[in-house]
């Protein structure tokens, strides 16, 4: 067969291999641009032109490229470099976040430009719903995508030393749109070797005999890896700076298996295809253990005890009940608090497994490569490329767990695909460096779609139950949290997420009396694990529910019950343990947020879309606080330095992966050195560029990376204004900094004769800078969120007529940024409200492995959210900024279904509530409603009005 295509112009003759599709026949060819997602033709992050039209290259047959014309996103722009329009529009727009997505939504635009005003153009453009259905985005939300592809204008260019505050592009923006921006695998590394898992089809089980022999036969198979070949020592996979916040309760490959799912060997061959045939020819002999998946049987007498055999050094609170972690706490005297009380509410409140669904899957790259010069240069050392949000915290459990010197390893992520908690986790690292060890190859383990279903990890199911008690004027005297968290097979994150989730919760509002029972619970389910939100959601879901309820039951405005009793500026924050002493409210922005959320319901604004007629419509509100970073220490290094050239380079930790903290560092960079954006460059996420940073996670990016590069910028520049003053000889006072040089009392000296000056007097250390951030204090964040909606009573169909946010995120650093990431929890959060689950078997596996099968939301799926930032000033965070990534997740649930009761009489306590829940909860009760009140809210003909329930 002569096999011949065009790509981007460049002609190749590589034959395809049987089956393969033309995703991975391009990447080969090292075109990265063209991403993998899912592998199914679902989330179109793989689209690429096959003669100008706009294909899903991973379901196209290679074969099928014959003589045809293929075009990726590297080959949209003309030969000159110049951006195609499309791609000038999303870069000016930013109209991304992470990026995965980004060539595929380009590519789709591009196609749809192409056919306007020919014979093919059926208006998909002027239609996006329709145009996106086969494109997904988990980061944006949409709206800048659209503001995009309709060439709205948002990036500035600031003045020297005004970048704070201003809608700065990220850096990495022109690499983005051109799919030139190197993903985890988007690197050549030679003599790769790849790496697939045999996974255990049973929920508990014995693992009593592995036959490799029939894998090892397999042409290409290196080695097949089992327990046996795996250090003997327990450790955690969720990463965190105090690694004693979880339990030890994993091994690389354990002789028990605790899920459907739990990797039981590793086959490491020349290439995929032969890993996968060494998998189905392993033959394992299991001895099959009783299991458990309801976390409430789970803690009764004679449960299986999943952990049982190990001991107090693994840190399980009561690993023969299966209880990984509990808090008990009482404020008070509830009992007297309810006796107090003219109405007492109790009602019990269920949240659902939620994935993550970050288009770039987990996985990494093991290597070797010469150590550097300054780590001694002789021998070689181990790089591990991997799509993390910790990059250090990984080094050092790679490192504890075999033994290895902090100098013989190197751990770097490249830009991350998505993370939202879940690349706080070890989940390939530790089984790659294992068998790159044993071979001394290079070894690529890359999860597929399903993998990240059944393999990693998801939010945490609650069940939760909350009484309280208020007077009659809606003033709570009481209230008693019992929450009980599902952390599946292992406890990576359990304790710490179920004492997170009933810490800001219970402490944003007063009471005299409150008390906490909350426990963390072994089943033989999936590993949940580090989610948006740590645990708050799914409590602040109940809180906010009853608190609503409460009012309605009161005949008391929502807001107004909310107003008396939410906690005010100086007031002590009481959550299970009393008040956490480094926790302050060091700016207050939740009366701000109030205000945002009434003026919202006053006004009826003209572009607001009119409910159908007959449906029921209802508005609601909730209310969230959340603390700007993890207690106990979050650390931070930083570096600036003056190049030779007169620009500036950044060193920090922290990775990239949507979250905006590199536009912000440039930010802080520049607005501390008098300079202008493109005059900074940022060098992160790589143990080698600083001495240590506790990673991505906890909205940290900013509160405690970014304090650091403000400190080292500051820092920097105090050095740079005096050695100008004594190279000059002018007074320190009359020497001023510019984008470009100093002027020292009409005396102009360039930065680079400045670094040139200071290497010729031996003052080189007056070049660079460093700071450092320890995490604390911390200050706190607020957010309200209000929705409007209209509910289809003959289908079930929600509608979202306005949807509006407010969010307290003190100094907005970039108001663009902070905008998309409110704007993307809150349609991560839609989807978690609304038909987003990971739905479990009697036996616990998983059965929605897929992005078909597990609904995320489309485009279509999304309204435009109005997002209003509050005028605060943090006192803690730098430059007066908060966090604001995981926040605006928090409130989005209970508002919407508070907005659900206010229209249908019904309140659902089960999330999410889908489509039927809400078509069966009106036709009859159902399990995880409560028909609270009789009378329903109807428009008819455009006019609102009341009618009584039918019986």
């Amino acid at each position: 067969m002569s096999f011949r295509l065009h790509v981007n112009g460049r002609p190749s003759t590589t034959d395809p291999r049987p089956g393969q599709c033309l995703r991975t026949y391009l990447r080969e060819q090292g075109w990265f641009g063209v991403k993998k997602g899912c592998d199914a033709g679902d989330c179109g992050a793989c689209t690429v032109h096959v003669d100008g039209e706009p294909v899903h290259s991973c379901v196209y047959p290679a074969v099928r490229a014959a003589d045809r014309e293929v075009t990726t996103v590297e080959g949209l722009a003309a030969p000159d470099g110049e951006l195609h329009p499309v791609q000038r529009r999303f870069l000016d727009a930013q109209g991304f976040q992470c990026g995965f997505c980004t060539a595929g939504f380009l590519m789709t635009t591009a196609a749809l430009e192409a056919e306007r005003g020919t014979a093919h153009d059926d208006g998909k453009l002027d239609d996006l719903p329709r145009a996106f259905k086969g494109n997904l985005c988990r980061c944006t939300g949409y709206r800048a995508i659209e503001d995009a592809v309709r060439g709205v204008t948002h990036t500035e260019r600031p003045d020297a030393g005004e970048a704070v505050g201003r809608n700065l592009g990220a850096p990495a923006g022109p690499e983005v749109v051109t799919g030139t921006a190197r993903y985890t695998f988007d690197v050549d590394v030679p003599g790769l070797l790849h790496m697939k898992l045999v996974r255990s089809p049973h929920p508990h089980a014995r693992v009593v005999a592995v036959d490799t022999s029939a894998a090892l036969r397999v042409p290409g198979v290196h080695a097949v890896l089992t327990h046996e070949d795996a250090p003997d020592r327990l450790y955690s996979s969720a990463r965190h700076e105090h690694p004693t916040e979880d339990p030890d309760d994993t091994r690389v490959l354990d002789d028990t298996v605790r899920y459907v799912g739990q990797r039981v060997a590793a086959v490491v061959a020349d290439s995929e295809q032969a890993a996968e045939e060494g998998c189905r020819r392993v033959e394992v002999t299991y001895e099959l253990l009783p299991h458990v998946v309801d976390p409430e049987e789970a803690m009764l007498p004679g449960a299986p005890a999943l952990h049982g055999d190990k001991g107090a050094e693994s840190r399980i609170a009561r690993a023969a009940d299966n209880v990984v972690g509990e808090v008990h706490g009482e404020i008070g005297d509830v009992e007297q608090g309810f006796a107090e009380a003219d109405i007492v509410l109790e009602e019990t409140f269920r949240t659902q497994r939620v994935q993550h669904a970050s288009l770039e899957t987990h996985g990494c790259v093991a290597y070797f490569e010469p150590k550097p010069e300054e780590a001694g240069g002789t021998g070689e050392r181990l790089t591990v490329r991997s799509s993390t949000q910790t990059p250090f915290l990984t080094r050092r459990a790679l490192c504890a767990l075999f033994d290895l010197p902090e100098d013989e390893v190197r751990v770097v992520a490249g830009r991350v695909g998505g993370g939202f908690g879940g690349k706080q986790e070890m989940l390939t690292e530790d089984v790659v460096t294992l068998a790159a060890l044993r071979l001394r190859r290079p070894v690529k383990l890359e999860y597929t779609r399903p993998e990240q279903f059944h393999g990693a990890t998801t939010r945490h199911p609650f069940k939760v139950t909350i009484k309280l008690g208020a007077r009659a004027d809606g003033t709570l005297t009481a209230f008693h949290y019992r929450v009980v968290s599902n952390t599946g097979a292992y406890g990576n994150h359990g304790p710490a997420v179920m004492f997170h989730s009933v810490g800001e919760s219970m402490a944003m509002y007063r009471a005299p009396h409150k008390k906490v029972d909350a426990y963390s619970v072994y089943t033989n389910c999936v590993p949940a694990g580090a989610f948006r939100g740590y645990g708050l959601g799914q409590v602040t879901f109940a809180v906010e529910s009853l608190l609503d309820e409460l009012a309605r039951r009161l005949d008391l405005d929502p807001l107004t019950v909310r107003e008396r009793n939410v906690i005010g500026p100086g007031e002590p924050m009481l959550g299970p343990i009393g008040e956490e002493e480094d926790l302050h409210i060091a700016s207050y922005g939740l009366d701000q947020c109030l205000s945002v959320v009434r003026e919202a319901m006053a006004a009826a604004p003209e572009t607001a879309p009119a409910p159908p007629e007959g449906w029921l419509v209802g508005q609601g509100a909730a209310l969230a606080m959340i603390a700007t970073g993890p207690p106990g220490g979050h650390f931070a290094d930083a570096r600036v330095s003056l190049l030779p050239d007169g620009t500036y380079e950044v060193a920090v930790g922290t990775a990239e992966f949507g979250n905006g903290t590199t536009t912000v560092h440039q930010q802080i960079t520049a607005g501390a050195l008098h300079t202008t954006e493109d005059r900074v460059t940022i060098r992160q996420s790589d143990t080698d560029v600083v001495r240590h940073d506790t990673g991505a996670f906890g909205s940290t990016g900013t509160v405690v990376a970014g304090k650091a590069v403000l400190l080292a910028a500051t820092a920097l520049a105090e050095r740079l204004r005096t050695f100008a003053a004594r190279h000059t000889g002018v007074a320190r006072h009359l020497c001023h900094q510019g984008a470009e040089a100093f002027d020292c009392a009409g005396r102009t000296v360039t930065l680079k004769e400045l670094h040139e000056a200071a290497h010729a007097a031996g003052a080189g250390s007056e070049l660079s800078a460093e700071g450092h951030w320890g995490g604390t204090p911390r200050s706190v964040a607020f957010n309200a969120h209000w929705f409007k909606v209209a509910v289809d009573p003959g289908t079930g169909e929600i509608r979202v007529l306005r949807s509006v946010h407010a969010a307290d995120a003190g100094q907005v650093m970039n108001p663009m940024q902070c905008r998309g990431q409110v704007e993307g929890g809150v349609a991560q959060a839609l989807g978690a409200t609304l038909f987003e689950e990971v739905r479990v078997d009697d036996r616990g596996e998983v059965t929605t492995a897929a992005f078909r099968r597990y609904r995320l939301p489309q485009y279509a799926d999304v309204p435009r959210t109005e997002v209003h930032f509050t005028r605060t000033r943090d006192a803690i965070g730098p430059l007066g900024a908060k966090s604001m990534s995981e926040s605006p997740f928090n409130p989005v649930a209970p508002a919407l279904t508070n907005a659900l009761r206010d229209a249908t009489g019904t309140r659902f306590t089960t999330l999410p509530v889908t489509r039927d829940r809400v078509w069966l909860a009106l036709s009859s009760p159902l399990p995880g409603t409560n028909p609270a009140i009789t009378g329903r809210r109807a428009t008819r003909g455009g006019r609102r009005t009341s009618e009584e329930s039918k019986p």
